[in-house]
């Protein structure tokens, strides 16, 4: 025994050598790091090239987070960036002892030629960051997973928000300096111009779009109304012309309506056939034949409805990010706010309850970069207000913080709900068969009251000048005043128009 504890012919015996094949050290690529740091201060191409790639925790070493943070520094003050500006810019700092002086630069640059692969070697550097980061944030779960006073819901919350922020590569976003943002800014502007200046998500309602160039991401829009004035006929005419015309995905939560009777009224929509013969059966063959030929456009939109009761705000944002990150989403609509709750976050009254749910809903909007639509109740008090009955921003019901997290708020009023036969206006426009679309509060942009067509039928919104109806009645009234112009005999001197009932489109 004691001859396998002594060196044999000047070998170390292995028996003493600590094994550490099976122990862990966090993932890392510290000759990655030094090369990266040595072509950045020799090559200027090599800054350009991963500047917007790494950040100075992304490195494994303390002494190359701070050399990191120094050319930063100097990119972001546009000086010159080498071996000397470097070393200069540490001293400021008062960390160039602590990154081990201007040896240990000096040993960095002449560990590469240039900066040719230097891309790359950043990529991986980011790759090990992220492995640590996921790594952290499971150890974080673990801890908190065996603490019996966590609650298991924001536990939940806490490691699909964390996982989500990986994922997107937003791990504690830093911020922004102004030329950077200005050149984001330039750069879609120049975007704009092909798009006649939709910025945004087209609706499909020709003067909504252009009031608000589309719906903007990371925007929080609020549709308010009373019961019974087509708030969800409005966000599902909406929804289906964003999916099927401009194959936009749209999620639906419906905390009001099952998801049958939502895409039901959507097939009544797009088909034409009224929602009370989908919903008993009765059609005509004819009819038949039109409901399978126009439901095919529905069956392929990008629409995905969840019909969850009592929606807590977490369950949606942890929905919402399964939704982005499945299949890109772009837009989010909620029927209806106030049916939402706050789960285990509760506390105080409903009005506070509704606040944070309003905020949890703008950072939503700004975590997944898309709109969020949420449809709200107005009070009573518009039915107890005499003379007119256009809502305003002080009828929301339950505001608290709505109107100031919101972007837009909006309302939708139809006079004929109060038996009203004329619109407010000095040439008293008939109202019949109308809706009106108010813009109370843009914060990006004016204020409209945009008037559209309702379908009741059919629960469904349109443009007022582009539906058949509103060209229809166009056509009748100038064919009155052309008829009005001529006299009888003349009528009978016309010339008669071939037989077109085979092109009448019906």
């Amino acid at each position: 025994m004691e001859q396998t504890k002594k060196y044999t012919n000047n070998k170390v015996d292995k028996s003493k050598v600590v094994n550490l094949a099976h122990g862990k050290i966090p993932p890392q690529a510290v000759d990655m790091e030094e090369a990266s740091l040595g072509a950045m201060m020799i090559d200027k191409k090599g800054i350009d090239a991963v500047i917007d790639i790494l950040h100075p925790d992304a490195f494994y070493k303390e002494q190359h987070q701070a050399i990191y943070q120094a050319i930063y520094t100097l990119f972001q003050n546009s000086e010159p960036i080498d071996l000397l500006t470097v070393s200069n810019q540490l001293k400021k700092d008062g960390k160039l002892n602590f990154v081990g002086g201007d040896f240990y630069l000096i040993g960095l640059t002449q560990k590469v030629s240039s900066s040719a692969h230097i891309e790359f070697h950043a990529r991986i550097i980011l790759q090990k960051y992220i492995q640590r980061q996921l790594i952290s944030i499971s150890s974080e779960i673990i801890e908190n997973a065996y603490d019996e006073t966590s609650d298991v819901f924001d536990l939940l919350d806490m490691a699909e928000t964390k996982f989500f922020e990986v994922t997107q590569g937003n791990l504690k976003k830093s911020s922004e300096k102004s030329d950077s943002l200005v050149r984001q800014a330039l750069k879609k502007i120049e975007e704009m111009g092909g798009k006649e200046g939709m910025s945004g998500l087209q609706t499909g309602f020709t003067k909504l779009d252009a009031l608000t160039s589309g719906w903007q991401p990371s925007d929080l829009i609020i549709i308010a109304a009373r019961p019974g004035m087509g708030k969800t006929a409005f966000v599902i005419s909406m929804a289906k012309n964003m999916a099927i015309d401009f194959n936009h995905g749209v999620a639906v939560f419906s905390l009001e309506m099952s998801s049958v009777q939502l895409i039901t009224r959507m097939i009544s929509s797009e088909t034409g056939l009224s929602s009370e013969k989908l919903r008993k059966g009765t059609l005509e063959p004819h009819e038949w034949e039109q409901l399978n030929i126009k439901v095919k456009n529905l069956t392929e939109a990008p629409i995905f409805i969840d019909d969850t009761p009592s929606l807590s705000i977490f369950d949606l944002r942890a929905k919402a990010r399964r939704l982005k990150s499945q299949h890109d989403i772009q837009i989010i609509v909620i029927d209806y706010l106030q049916l939402m709750t706050a789960g285990s976050a509760a506390g105080g009254n409903r009005e506070q309850e509704i606040s944070m749910i309003s905020r949890n809903l703008k950072a939503l909007a700004k975590e997944l970069n898309i709109p969020v639509i949420a449809l709200s109740q107005l009070s009573r008090s518009v039915e107890t207000r005499g003379g007119s009955k256009r809502p305003l921003l002080s009828d929301l019901r339950e505001s608290g913080a709505i109107e100031q997290d919101a972007d837009i708020v909006s309302f939708i009023f139809r006079p004929e709900y109060y038996g009203m036969t004329e619109w407010d206006d000095d040439d008293h426009t008939p109202c019949e068969g109308q809706g009106e679309f108010i813009v109370a509060k843009h914060r990006n942009g004016g204020l409209d009251n945009i008037r559209l067509k309702f379908t009741g039928h059919l629960a469904k919104f349109s443009d007022l000048e582009e539906d058949y109806g509103g060209q229809l009645e166009s056509s009748m009234n100038t064919f009155n005043e052309i008829s009005g112009s001529i006299s009888p005999s003349d009528a009978f001197d016309a010339p008669v128009a071939p037989d077109q009932d085979d092109d009448v489109p019906f």
